[in-house]
């Protein structure tokens, strides 16, 4: 159970979270190599400290005792010889030297046991020898009266003499002992430092190595293995699961999420098929309908026309032949059928180009629109001449397009008859054409402004529409399918079209038509696709 824990815990982990593990086990190594560091210095710092301020300076104040004591003999026995006090002053002064010395001592050793012993031997057998030679013998010998000590005295002021010399070989063995030990102790501290440092190094190295092969076994091999299967499945291999790594727990839920998008992708992808399936078998059927409308045209442009034809033929052959028996009512219902006849056919012809749009001997290449526009103004030249209209075109030429030249003569022709048909009683028809490059810059935008009875804003988006007249048949003869014919055409050259209602001197329409590619332009285009 703890093991599953464990392993729980490890695999909920996440790439930060390794790292940091990892980078924190390596700041604790440093760290205690660090502490255990500075505690070697500290030790090598104060054992350095004992040997150059406390065990060498002791030495050197012992030679200064040992030197005092000796002068304090010196005096004593130059005084015995020449009996004169001033032999006297290097015993007095080795004495005041003795007690400084040896104050330097215990104060510089007080914490050393052994060396305070030896001092104080040597303090007891010095005082021994000044109390029990030194002053009785001083105080024997009278001012500038030599005298001869007896050799029993003499003998024992050299024994006591050289006991203290033994005490001094004893303190000077020991002090130099310890400054052995003292030196001993900083090489073998350095030692250590030494060897804590290097495997401080070699363990921060070994971490780092550690932590290269943690990287590429928790992050580079699960990342390698997600980025071969992502390659798989974006080269169509859709079928293929994404293995999931155990660990770490970011790439482990990255891992789920590409193959939670696998399985959209799949379930997608079965979508679109069957959708494609179903878009199939719909143009199989649209291809079939498309056929059957074929078929209506050439019946509607044949059989039905020619009934209609012989309608009107045999109506106006009625009214020649016996117009003079028939009543005036009689020739207006003549009159009636031959208008409804003809405008049936209008209607039919009408419904025909409407209809024909885009499926009907349709060809794309580039075209000159000034030529569609010339050919429009031709169409129209009856018209033109019996309105008294004006065509103002642009200053400069227009552009040429991709399209069919037919269908964009039919739509100059259209605009400009339908601005024609709708002019203004009081004056005649002035028709402007301009053109501008769109702000987009991928289209043409041109406008027709006309000076008519003009387009209420209500009805901008109804005129558009097959069939629907503002004004009855009457006052403005039509079928209402021109302006929906118009919008069919431009739509179906990827353009667009709009009245626009800010002009209010007549009419006003704006369409576009997609700029033209150049064809060295269109050719890398496609070898760049290829």
């Amino acid at each position: 159970m703890t093991n599953h824990m464990h392993s729980l815990r490890r695999a909920k982990l996440t790439v930060r979270g390794w790292l940091a593990l990892t980078l924190f086990g390596m700041g604790v190594l440093v760290l205690a190599g660090a502490l255990v560091g500075a505690a070697l210095l500290n030790r090598t710092d104060a054992e350095s400290r004992s040997l150059s301020q406390q065990i060498q300076p002791a030495r050197v104040a012992a030679t200064q005792l040992q030197a005092a004591l000796r002068d304090q003999e010196t005096g004593v026995r130059g005084y015995l010889i020449a009996a004169d006090r001033q032999f006297l002053t290097p015993y007095y002064d080795g004495q005041q030297a003795e007690h400084a010395a040896a104050e330097d001592i215990r104060r510089l050793v007080g914490g050393r046991p052994e060396l305070i012993a030896d001092l104080d031997a040597i303090e007891r057998a010095s005082s021994a020898w000044r109390s029990t030679y030194a002053e009785p013998l001083i105080a024997s010998v009278s001012p500038n009266a030599p005298a001869v000590v007896s050799g029993e005295i003499a003998d024992r002021g050299k024994a006591e003499f050289d006991h203290l010399r033994g005490l001094f070989d004893t303190q000077n063995v020991d002090l130099a002992a310890a400054s052995v030990h003292a030196k001993n102790q900083v090489n073998n501290i350095n030692g250590w430092r030494d060897r804590v440092l290097g495997s401080i190094v070699l363990l921060f190295f070994g971490m780092a190595i550690l932590l290269g092969f943690l990287t590429r076994a928790a992050i580079t091999v699960p990342l390698t293995a997600l980025a071969a299967s992502c390659r798989r499945i974006t080269d169509g291999n859709f079928a293929e699961t994404i293995s999931i790594p155990r660990r770490p727990r970011d790439i482990h839920e990255m891992a789920i999420d590409v193959e939670n998008m696998r399985q959209r992708l799949v379930s997608s992808l079965e979508i679109s098929r069957a959708a494609e399936a179903r878009l199939d078998a719909q143009t199989v059927e649209l291809s079939r309908s498309n056929a059957e409308l074929e078929q209506f045209a050439y019946v509607a442009s044949h059989d039905l026309q020619e009934p209609l034809r012989k309608v009107a033929s045999f109506c106006q052959l009625l009214e020649k032949r016996y117009g003079d028996k028939l009543d005036e009512r009689g020739l207006e219902y003549i009159n009636f059928a031959v208008d409804g006849a003809k405008r049936m056919q209008v209607l039919i012809n009408d419904l025909l180009s409407f209809s024909r749009v885009g499926r009907v001997n349709s060809k794309q290449a580039e075209v000159d629109l000034d030529a569609t526009l010339d050919a429009a103004v031709a169409n129209l030249a009856a018209a033109i001449e019996e309105s008294d209209a004006e065509v103002v075109r642009p200053p400069q030429p227009l552009p040429r397009v991709i399209g069919d030249s037919t269908l964009l003569t039919m739509l100059w022709q259209n605009l400009i008859g339908n601005a024609i048909k709708f002019r203004h009683v009081d004056r005649s028809p002035r028709i402007v054409i301009d053109c501008q490059r769109s702000n987009d810059g991928h289209t043409w935008l041109f406008t027709l402004s006309d000076n008519g009875i003009g387009i209420a804003e209500e009805f901008t988006d109804k005129v558009f529409v097959i069939f629907q007249r503002l004004h009855g048949r009457e006052v403005y003869p039509g079928t209402g399918v021109g302006l929906a014919l118009v919008k069919k055409i431009i739509e179906y050259h990827d353009g667009s079209v709009r009245i626009d209602t800010r002009y209010t001197d007549g009419t006003r329409f704006e369409f576009t038509l997609p700029i033209a590619v150049p064809t060295d332009h269109q050719a890398t285009l496609e070898g760049a696709h290829q």
